[in-house]
């Protein structure tokens, strides 16, 4: 759509239909030329009486008709005596019903608004309207219109009516001042605009690039943008290089700002290794609190649980089962010592241990709770085990605070119920969660943490399972043998080959893991989206929305993500016309398309099939597009049994899945994997990410391209290196 498509609608406001206070998206009736029409779409305020000007396209809706869906707006204040009436007699003013907005009306006519901010006194003469009214009234104007002023002054900076909304409730009628003083405040936790954005809106103001405000932003924006890479912290040396390489100023500048943030307590630093790294405060008290809550368990441990031997041997004999040495000491361990990290690769029985581990705490009447980062990962635990199974967030009972971030209702003043806890992939369980873990954990509880040590790290920042394992304080059992039956599988012995630094087999076909040497971009690409749409739907009776997935190493170039995930858009679901879908910045979205959560929202509403409510859905959920309401741009997303509305600002953050990075699939298994082997950044080459991929294959494995890339993967042992404290705080804490 072009400018020059785009149709103009002037009017005032007659009825406000619905409005969401969080993002603005709102449904109004306007009062157009004697004529009433229905508008729809995002706005910052908005109240009966204003006189707006919308830009936009008719569109018509399925089930209200024909609506103005308008991208942008011009507003402006009532300014006759009939506007001005409706706005006040409709409540926006507290302390305002409708008989005192005739008698300001009928007083000050045209004047009434400007009276009431400027010239309150005169307020007064009005009958039933005091002195101390008056000033009361003025201030809620002031208010009203103060917050309006806000959000237009906001709009230039193509600042979104979501995030003025938040400058609003932290700055109040200050917001414009405090702005035009630090634009950098706009980048603290709470309203989040991007270093970027506000560095741009410094630039306008004329800000010099040296300016403190500025260096000490950058300097939290870098450490900040690290932890989203995974690192809790970073060396100080490197965080003041970086950042004066990033800010374009001299190392002493940023080395002594680096300084001054230590010393009002914005950063903490540490001293470990031999250097000194800076940390967020609050991953630094998450990674220093949980390495003082495994010093308190390893020294008050669990009550030693007598007669494990003779137990297990019985639990053998009636479930016709054999456990390996390692299997045996893992369930020791769980029943003497009570913590313990089992760990091992696919096939090699970590299932068939926890089982047996979760049947001899019952028989001892001690009570156990299950749980898993992840809502497919959990289901797929309480599926192995036979006992129900909860995310950590549903199980630590999260709620949200006004900043989005989770606050667990499970703490140390409402500990789990529970006197052991499993948790399962605990390579995907970052610091701050793994805090919450251990502060909800009763004195004397029992912890097994169950995980693949050869995995990718957690998607947020801290190497939790590899630090603890690297600390060599807590009891760890890495089961190594791969037991008869999953001998079996191709899928299973080319994981543990991959993980060594062998190269897998490749040249059987009459297993579950496939090779297709293709040499050519193109002919890789077309071959993926024929396995998708014919051959494996045909073969198997696979269904490339509910049982295929393609795992790239990444997103970008002709065979990543975004390529490879427009292909089979345009091959499983192509366009029905433009009323089934919704343009995004990168996909288009369409009815019936598989997609993915990018970002944790814990705001968005969900409803079970069986009525059940609640809210969050999380960075990884894949679902698919039940509804569209293009006009609206709304959609209904059904993730498993929920079923989720979108707003425009939500739809934001889901993309296509045909196709998804490795890290994204984390938590998750399919039962049939393809992997495109091509060429592309190096960084994302290596051992570890391909084995991550292989093991999220249950049924089928294929990878198509060429025998290089893979021989390159897997002779790549280079580990994701992370900046933690963990290791150390463990060590530090914890004596031999």
């Amino acid at each position: 759509m072009t400018e020059k498509e785009l149709l103009q609608l002037c009017g005032t406001v007659e009825e406000i239909i619905y409005r969401n206070a969080n993002n603005g998206y709102s449904v109004l009736t306007m009062l157009c030329d004697g004529v009433t029409a229905t508008a729809v779409g995002m706005m910052s305020d908005v109240n009966i009486g204003d006189e707006l000007k919308l830009i936009g396209n008719w569109k018509t809706h399925s089930s209200y008709g024909e609506q103005f869906a308008f991208e942008y707006y011009e507003q402006f204040m009532p300014s006759t005596s009939d506007s001005i009436l409706k706005y006040l007699s409709s409540g926006a003013i507290k302390g305002i019903g409708r008989a005192t907005a005739k008698r300001l009306v009928d007083a000050f006519g045209e004047n009434t608004l400007d009276i009431m901010q400027n010239e309150p006194e005169r307020l007064a003469t009005i009958k039933g309207i005091s002195k101390e009214k008056a000033a009361v009234l003025s201030a809620e104007i002031r208010k009203a219109f103060g917050m309006r002023e806000v959000m237009l002054y906001l709009e230039k900076y193509h600042i979104s009516t979501q995030e003025a909304v938040r400058v609003w409730k932290a700055f109040g009628g200050e917001a414009i001042r405090m702005i035009e003083s630090n634009p950098y405040l706009l980048c603290d936790e709470g309203i989040s605009v991007s270093f970027e954005r506000a560095d741009q809106i410094a630039a306008a103001l004329e800000k010099p690039c040296d300016d403190i405000c500025r260096i000490r932003a950058g300097i939290l924006y870098i450490i900040t943008y690290n932890a989203g890479n995974g690192h809790t912290c970073l060396p100080k040396e490197r965080l003041t290089e970086v950042a004066s390489r990033f800010l374009k100023l001299p190392p002493e500048q940023t080395e002594k700002t680096v300084e001054e943030l230590i010393t009002d307590g914005s950063l903490i630093a540490d001293t470990f290794d031999e250097r000194v790294f800076v940390f967020l405060p609050s991953l630094y008290q998450s990674e220093t609190y949980a390495a003082s809550r495994f010093a308190m368990m390893l020294q008050f441990p669990a009550d030693r649980i007598t007669g494990v031997e003779l137990a297990l041997d019985r639990f053998e004999k009636e479930k016709n089962i054999h456990y390996a040495v390692l299997q045996r000491r893992a369930i020791s361990e769980a029943m003497s010592g009570g913590l313990l990290i089992l760990t091992g690769g696919p096939g090699t029985g970590k299932t068939t241990t926890l089982n047996a581990i979760i049947e001899l705490y019952h028989q001892c009447g001690i009570k156990v709770a299950l749980a898993a980062p992840t809502g497919r990962a959990a289901q797929r635990m309480s599926e192995v085990t036979g006992c129900e199974a909860k995310t950590i967030h549903r199980l630590l009972e999260v709620e949200w605070d006004k900043n989005d971030r989770p606050v667990f209702k499970r703490n140390e003043r409402n500990l789990l119920d529970c006197d052991a806890l499993i948790l399962d992939e605990l390579s995907m369980v970052d610091a701050t969660l793994l805090e919450g873990v251990m502060r909800a954990l009763p004195l004397g509880c029992r912890l097994i943490m169950v995980g693949d040590s050869d995995q990718l790290p957690s998607v947020g920042a801290g190497n939790v399972l590899g630090d603890l394992i690297a600390s060599g304080k807590i009891p760890v059992v890495q089961l190594t043998e791969i037991f008869r039956q999953s001998m079996q599988s191709l899928i299973v012995t080319n994981a543990h080959k991959i993980v060594h630094g062998e190269m897998p087999e490749i040249n059987r076909a009459d297993n579950d893991f496939f090779f297709l040497a293709i040499p050519d971009r193109e002919k890789i690409a077309s071959t993926i989206v024929e396995l998708c749409t014919r051959r494996l739907p045909s073969s198997y009776g696979y269904s490339a929305f509910s049982d295929i997935q393609i795992l790239c190493p990444g997103r970008k170039g002709e065979l990543g993500v975004t390529d490879i995930n427009k292909r089979l858009q345009e091959a499983l679901n192509p366009s029905k016309g433009k009323g089934f879908e919704i343009p995004m910045p990168v996909y288009t979205l369409r009815l019936g398309d598989k997609v993915m959560q990018t970002k944790n929202n814990y705001d968005l509403l969900w409803t079970k099939d069986d009525g059940t409510e609640g809210s969050g859905v999380f960075n990884g959920d894949i679902g698919m597009i039940e509804e569209i309401n293009r006009a609206a741009k709304t959609a209904s997303i059904r993730f498993d049994d929920k079923h989720v509305i979108y707003d425009s600002d939500s739809l934001l953050h889901l993309e296509l899945a045909y196709a998804t990075t490795v890290h994204k699939s984390q938590g998750n298994e399919f039962n049939a994997v393809i992997i495109p082997m091509y060429y592309g950044a190096p960084q994302l080459y290596y051992r570890n990410l391909l084995y991550t991929a292989v093991t999220r294959a249950r049924k089928l494995l294929i990878l198509v391209g060429n025998v290089s890339t893979l021989k390159k993967m897997v002779d790549n042992n280079k580990k994701t290196l992370r900046y933690s404290g963990l290791k150390a705080f463990l060590e530090r804490g914890i004596k031999s």
